[in-house]
């Protein structure tokens, strides 16, 4: 024992030699995801871990969330819930993580664990799913394809409305999807990753300023806030300095990224905004009620099919550099 009490390992603290398997098991989370994805067979046998998370949500909300109690009594439930919810499987994943074998084979096993919680491939198939129609003028297959990833009415999107939701899409799940699990993965291993996808879903699930869900998902995004607050703006920051235009992506976030609606959605899309050369964002249609957004870039073109398939490969770049720097990290 010595400095502080942390066991030293050739000179090296127990707790730095995990945050570099850390490192490794998401480097080979990535891995495994960019090549396999979730496979539809096995999604049928068994669904998938957000999908469980998803039915104790849904659990939780009937049974703690009653029309009858009061907004003041309906968030301090929905504070208790989502604490009981985030701790569950964060506590599971800290129990499983902790019995795993040193050295390369807990790295394996961790990244394996890791992989359905990472949204890579999911995320690139489903953006080039709306590609590839619209490049060949089919919109109301694009329509369709862009009504799986996106909440507003996809009705009456012309071909610009559609690159303009797939591209904001591509953007803010780069971060919420990618980035930010895999960052606190590295930080802090499976209970890092598993807690921070429940957070998520739990925003996407109750964070909602709808009647129902305006006190008891109160605290739900308002912790999904905190938890994306560095993942956004580092997904930006990336974006930026991976595109043609890191000049122009950089100013572009800084300038309107402020002024979406998101305190942390903004970023990623600002950056690549200004890295296309595109606006996004701007008014449009959710549950058949119009909403007047800002414009982001709000003084370009609008976006085109071709655009989707640039902001593709700037996805691309972004996660070769994430996956190198997890390897070097993981060497080191």
């Amino acid at each position: 024992m010595r400095g502080g009490g942390f066991l030293r390992i050739r000179g090296v603290s127990a707790w730095e030699t995990l945050r570099v398997g850390f490192a490794g098991a998401m480097a080979v989370a990535l891995a495994v995801d960019a090549v396999l994805g979730w496979p539809e067979q096995l999604f049928r046998l068994a669904g998938h871990p957000v999908t469980w998370l998803g039915r104790l949500i849904d659990r939780v909300d009937e049974t703690c969330n009653r029309d009858s109690d009061s907004p003041a009594f309906r968030r301090a439930a929905g504070v208790m819930a989502t604490l009981l919810v985030i701790a569950l499987p964060t506590a599971l994943a800290w129990i499983i993580q902790v019995q795993l074998t040193t050295g390369w084979s807990r790295i394996l096993i961790a990244g394996i664990l890791a992989w359905p919680l990472l949204a890579l491939r999911s995320l690139r198939d489903h953006v080039a799913a709306v590609a590839r129609p619209l490049q060949s003028g089919e919109l109301e297959a694009a329509r369709s394809a862009v009504s799986r990833i996106v909440g507003r009415d996809p009705a009456d999107l012309d071909e610009a409305g559609i690159a303009r939701a797939s591209i904001e899409s591509l953007a803010e799940n780069t971060s919420d999807g990618v980035i930010a699990p895999v960052f606190w993965g590295a930080i802090f291993g499976l209970p890092g990753l598993v807690g921070y996808k429940t957070i998520n879903t739990l925003d996407s699930m109750i964070g909602h300023r709808t009647p129902r869900h305006k006190a008891f998902g109160w605290a739900a995004a308002r912790i999904d806030d905190l938890a994306n607050f560095i993942p956004a703006r580092l997904t930006g920051f990336l974006f930026a300095v991976l595109s043609g235009q890191p000049a122009n992506a950089l100013s572009c976030m800084m300038k309107d990224a402020r002024s979406h609606r998101s305190i942390n959605a903004g970023w990623p899309e600002a950056a690549i905004a200004g890295a296309l050369g595109v606006r996004l964002s701007g008014p449009r249609i959710y549950d058949g009620m119009p909403t007047n957004e800002p414009w982001l870039n709000g003084a370009t073109r609008d976006p085109l099919a071709a655009d989707i398939a640039q902001a593709l490969k700037l996805y691309g770049r972004t996660m070769w550099l994430l996956a190198a720097v997890l390897v070097i990290l993981a060497l080191a």
